[in-house]
């Protein structure tokens, strides 16, 4: 006998917009109901390229090309309410028009949550409250066809219950996506530094993801041989030791994050598209603009960094598509050549 999902269309009402937030109102307005599947879930263990294409970029900001060579984008970010009802981060696009060039372009899409931690350890405490922002982001992935969650929290905090918290959400979070066979993934700290953010993410929230989303970049003074350099190379083998080994993180699960941007010692981001316009070499390491020093991953460090990705996890992760160059210069298109 086929199951059917109601929607709830009080939820949606309950939707109230305020300064830098609207109120998302369903791609497929009106419909009633949507058939749950009846086979079970079949996890994908293949090699994963992930891009970010946040809500204040364009679609014409992006060489939409270069999503051929991906195979998941995340758009973000929603936003939980203190009522557990959700908000779009202010969008250039509809929606709609970016759910379908991911899949014209065979990509899977993924929606991102973000947004302040005090709400999240609000909700996600409360048995009740919990089970209502999972309702409510699963309602959402259905609504407008998404493929899955990305969680995004930055960070739960070991010292606040968080970990213990948190864990039991993505646990539910994932029962709940997997039984529509949608998928969970997150966005975690580099982990370098020991502490409560590091201890936020336990193996109950690892063990919920089909995928975990390594931040390794923003890390200026982790890397000794190039202390100014945010996303050094070393620096990608470090974050992956510690996730596999310290944190336990199954090797088909883990994703590497690489920056289509750089910094300087100040911390200063350029994208590396402008980079390239201000006459940086693709290949390169460093550029002097004005005479201040930007490090950044040109493509011969993005080609090393994918080969890691391939030995030593199983997927690599992009911050973000606006920021990367376009054409043979692209470092998505290029990783893996």
């Amino acid at each position: 006998m086929k199951k059917y999902f109601l929607l709830f269309t009080v939820a949606i009402t309950a939707l109230v917009s305020c300064q830098k937030e609207i109120a998302q109102v369903p791609d497929g307005y009106g419909a009633k109901e949507f058939v749950k599947p009846t086979t079970p879930y079949m996890a994908d263990k293949s090699f994963k390229s992930v891009a970010y294409f946040p809500a204040y970029r364009s679609i014409a900001d992006i060489d939409t090309t270069s999503l051929d060579a991906l195979t998941h984008v995340i758009f973000s970010f929603l936003k939980p309410r203190a009522d557990a009802t959700l908000v779009l981060d202010d969008s250039r696009e509809s929606v709609k028009n970016v759910v379908a060039l991911a899949k014209r372009h065979n990509c899977k899409i993924v929606i991102a949550l973000n947004g302040d931690s005090k709400i999240y350890t609000t909700l996600i405490s409360n048995p009740t409250s919990r089970k209502l922002l999972i309702q409510n982001i699963v309602n959402y992935a259905i609504q407008n066809q998404f493929d899955g969650i990305d969680m995004d929290w930055e960070y739960p905090n070991a010292t606040k219950g968080n970990d213990v918290a948190f864990g039991v959400f993505m646990q539910e979070l994932s029962t709940q996506l997997h039984s529509w066979h949608k998928t969970l993934s997150m966005a975690v700290t580099a982990g370098i530094f020991a502490g409560p953010i590091k201890d936020g993410i336990n193996q109950q929230a690892i063990d919920a993801c089909d995928f975990v989303n390594l931040m390794a970049y923003d890390g200026i003074g982790t890397d000794t041989a190039r202390p100014n350099d945010h996303s050094s190379y070393a620096m990608a083998e470090r974050v992956l030791n510690i996730w596999l080994n310290d944190k336990n993180l199954p090797k088909e699960k883990a994703v590497l994050g690489v920056p289509a941007y750089g910094k300087n010692a100040a911390n200063t981001a350029r994208a590396f598209k402008d980079l390239v316009k201000d006459g940086a070499d693709i290949n390169g390491t460093e550029f002097s603009l004005n005479g201040v020093m930007y490090y950044y991953n040109g493509i011969s460090t993005i080609q090393q960094k994918y080969k890691l990705a391939k030995t030593s996890a199983n997927g690599i992760m992009y911050w973000e598509l606006a920021q990367d160059a376009a054409g043979s210069n692209s470092l998505i298109k290029m990783a893996s050549k």
